[in-house]
């Protein structure tokens, strides 16, 4: 995919924020004109999550219109399951998005890494 996006969620007085690390837009691997990544530093803190995508999840159609499922709704859905442990956050995001795509066929391949500090 050309279009990773990092998403870590941080826990502060019992709500959570997103801090969203935008992607470079050159694709891993092997390209005609490399350019260099650009590297970004965030601290973390024990509890924080790391959320890292391709675009394969928010480009899928679906939903009563069949439209893009769209990244702020991937944040939303983020945001709403940061209070879970891993495995149950793992099975929300998998429930989502074939919620989502009902019977359509998927568009893209999804990857999804998520992990808490």
């Amino acid at each position: 995919s050309s279009n990773n996006q990092e998403i870590a969620g941080r826990a502060s007085n019992d709500e959570f924020e997103l801090i969203e690390i935008k992607a470079d837009k050159q694709p891993i691997g092997k390209y005609a004109e490399p350019k260099p990544y650009t590297t970004h530093t965030i601290e973390l803190q024990k509890g924080d999550s790391i959320y890292i995508f391709s675009d394969g999840y928010v480009d899928q159609f679906g939903g009563e219109k069949g439209k893009k499922f769209k990244a702020k709704a991937f944040r939303e859905l983020l945001l709403s399951i940061q209070q879970e442990n891993m495995e149950t956050q793992r099975e929300l995001i998998d429930k989502a998005f074939e919620d989502w795509k009902g019977n359509l066929e998927q568009i893209d391949d999804v990857c999804v890494i998520g992990l808490r500090i």
